[in-house]
């Protein structure tokens, strides 16, 4: 029985029909799963290269349809993570402001199956798509993966489906849903409102909550207390209207890209403080009333680590599982598990171990041509022990990039799609936040840690050994904080990822050979991408981040990469394309108080913030790619100056470090290189 659950939006990659802003049905994911097990699981900003995408997740789809080896027509049910009559509303809002884009008079059915039907070629029957409850998917997505014949679970996120999270009770393949909590009750849109008085938006949640250790809570505590209010019974109540006026009255509002003051600092602990506040309220009478001594954590909000943490070490409950996609794209997971219940398949009762299921790096040998079409630029290398051979980079001061196997399902870097470095000296983590990350200097790193050692560097919970997905922050020991100066946080703790040989054998095997060099079975680990785009995927996404970062290596299944110093010819000889969901632009515009003048941007799709100015010369030459051009040939039809086509060059080099070009090797220089490696028949 195969079920294919799906999040995200309905444009295609080149679309905004409907102007939305990549906010609104965003995390867009395909998951399959077979008899209740999963085989595929992809988010689409993985495929498209759009963070948080909110596109038809097409491309993950196809994903999955292919490592099952089947068609769309062979999917018993497709699920949708909405309900239908949120599906409908939303899409009647949709169609009253573009009522010349979108007809719906049959509903949300209809449109999802006109889109697969053009997308995919395959006419469904509509009985075989289901809407269901996006906080049931979350809720599910968790208790189905958690192996606990029985939990508590409380599933929060900012809005779906008119609320903003619910409580239940699982119990075998069942949940029973004990309390909703309203979309004006949000706790996820109590964060969010707050932090945008920091200087931080949607998807940033995240950096405030590393922001928080470096604050104080008590300056601003009473301030937070006019914001929220506990009551009897787990209950509780969010002003969400309260917080602007008395923030702005209260202090020094900041804009993005202003100094982070100590005022900032104590505001975001302050406003982590309750959080955590109202979340132990809520789970203390639940836990009380219903017995349960597990719990279960999904949605949004359960990515707050540092609140999952604090819950651990409480022994509130005997044991927690949070979901490593606990975002929308998490829903995609819950809704497949939900109608393959409803057909008879339930997921097995077994603790999830690992999520590696997205695309495969492939063969080595189509690893390996990759890797020659970039000879101009790379150095490459191969190696019968790849573990050993990375760990003396790193012991030697290297920050690679590490790629092996399929990638990870969910927003953290696990192993596979990794960028690792020596977690001992502290300006380590100064130094990755600049070179690679380009993002504030306070933001901590996760230590990954051999599953055997951890108890012997970090303070763990009595009969918690096993933290794969770095959904906890715990403490590092007093003793080793000294040691392990890049990735203890502030306040001596680390989002903490145990790393197991039978899981992940060759992130274990790397992480071992450091432990051989230096004693330290511990290897700092962030997420393999730059400020501008997801989590690396594929071998070209790998070598294109490589490319535009500062890191010293690469290492790409059995292959060490180093950088070349490429020539002006080596960049030239590369083709220059356009992504889908960029598109060029000539406007009027005043550049100065007194003066038009007409300007050249480059604008996405899916955010009116990104556009950026280009030169005339510049703009010229990409109105002439078409599909995909040679930039020596664009570069001949437009000037024989040498000081131009440096400046024209360099141009392209900054926007592909912003991700709004793409340079790679031609098809025709491809076409080549396998001509070059096939045998001789002579």
């Amino acid at each position: 029985m195969l079920c294919l659950g799906l999040s995200g939006g309905l444009d295609k990659v080149y679309e905004n029909r409907f102007e939305l802003p990549n906010a609104f049905m965003h995390d867009g994911a395909a998951v399959l799963v077979r008899d209740g097990q999963v085989i595929a699981a992809v988010e689409e900003e993985r495929l498209n290269r759009i963070k948080h995408s909110n596109k038809l997740p097409c491309r993950s789809i196809q994903y999955c349809l292919s490592a099952a080896g089947v068609q769309l027509s062979d999917i018993d049910r497709i699920a949708v993570y909405a309900s239908e009559p949120y599906a409908n509303a939303m899409l009647e809002g949709m169609s009253a402001s573009h009522p010349d884009v979108l007809s719906i008079p049959l509903g949300a059915k209809a449109v999802m199956q006109d889109l697969l039907a053009r997308e995919f070629g395959t006419e469904l029957d509509g009985s075989r798509i289901s809407f269901v409850s996006h906080h049931q998917a979350h809720a599910v997505s968790a208790f189905a993966m958690s192996g606990f014949e029985e939990s508590l679970i409380l599933a929060v996120d900012g809005c779906g489906d008119f609320l903003s999270g619910l409580l239940a009770v699982g119990s075998g393949t069942e949940i029973t849903q004990l309390e909703a909590f309203p979309e004006n009750n949000s706790l996820g849109l109590f964060y969010l409102e707050t932090i945008r008085y920091l200087g931080y938006g949607m998807f940033d949640e995240y950096k405030v909550m590393g922001l928080a250790p470096y604050g104080d809570p008590a300056p601003y505590r009473k301030l937070f207390e006019q914001l929220y209010e506990l009551s009897a019974e787990g209950g509780y109540r969010v002003h969400l209207d309260r917080i602007g006026p008395t923030l702005l009255r209260n202090i020094q509002v900041r804009r993005k890209g202003m100094p982070v003051t100590q005022q900032h600092r104590d505001v975001s602990a302050s406003l982590q403080e309750a959080l955590e506040r109202m979340v132990f309220h809520i789970l203390r009478h639940h836990r009380e009333t219903t017995g349960m001594k597990r719990l279960c954590l999904a949605g949004g909000v359960a990515h707050n680590c540092t609140m999952n943490g604090k819950l651990l070490y409480s022994g509130l409950f005997e044991d927690i599982f949070v979901q490593p996609a606990s975002h929308d794209a998490g829903c995609a997971l819950g809704a497949a598990l939900m109608v393959s219940n409803e057909l008879g398949r339930p997921a097995p009762r077994k603790r999830l171990q690992e999520v590696y299921w997205g695309p495969d790096l492939g063969n080595d040998r189509a690893v390996e041509q990759e890797l020659n079409a970039w000879a101009g630029h790379l150095d490459i290398e191969r190696t019968d022990d790849v573990a050993s051979s990375a760990a003396d980079w790193i012991v030697n001061g290297a920050v690679i990039g590490w790629v092996q196997g399929r990638s990870e399902f969910g927003p953290r870097a696990l192993g596979n799609r990794s960028i690792l470095a020596d977690p001992r000296p502290a300006a380590n983590k100064d130094r990755i936040n600049a070179m690679v990350k380009k993002r504030e200097g306070y933001r901590p790193f996760a230590p990954s840690v051999l599953e055997e050692d951890a108890r012997e560097f970090f303070d763990l919970p009595d009969g918690r050994h096993e933290f794969p997905f770095m959904n906890f922050v715990v403490r590092v020991r007093g003793s080793k904080r000294a040691l392990l100066g890049a990735i203890t946080h502030v306040d001596g703790t680390a989002r903490l990822q145990t790393v197991s040989r039978h899981a992940n054998p060759s992130y274990w095997e790397v992480i071992n050979a450091f432990k051989k060099r230096t004693g330290t079975p511990i290897l700092l680990n962030t997420s393999f991408n730059n400020n501008v785009e997801p989590i690396v995927d594929s071998v070209a996404d790998a070598i294109a981040t490589f490319l535009t970062t500062e890191l010293d290596g690469l290492v790409v299944g059995p292959f060490l990469v180093k950088k070349r110093a490429a020539m002006l010819q080596d960049w030239t000889a590369l083709a220059v394309s356009l992504p889908p969901y960029v598109s060029l632009h000539q406007a009027r515009a005043y550049t100065a108080w007194d003066r038009q003048e007409t300007v050249c941007e480059i604008r996405t799709n899916h955010s009116s913030s990104d556009s950026v100015r280009v030169s005339h010369d510049l703009f010229d030459l990409l109105m002439r790619v078409d599909g995909e051009a040679v930039v020596e040939d664009l570069l001949n039809t437009l000037t024989p100056d040498q000081a131009k086509r440096e400046a024209l060059m360099e141009g392209l080099q900054r926007l592909w470090e912003q991700r709004l070009v793409r340079l790679h090797p031609s098809q025709a220089a491809r076409m080549g290189q396998d001509r070059d490696q096939m045998p001789d028949r002579a």
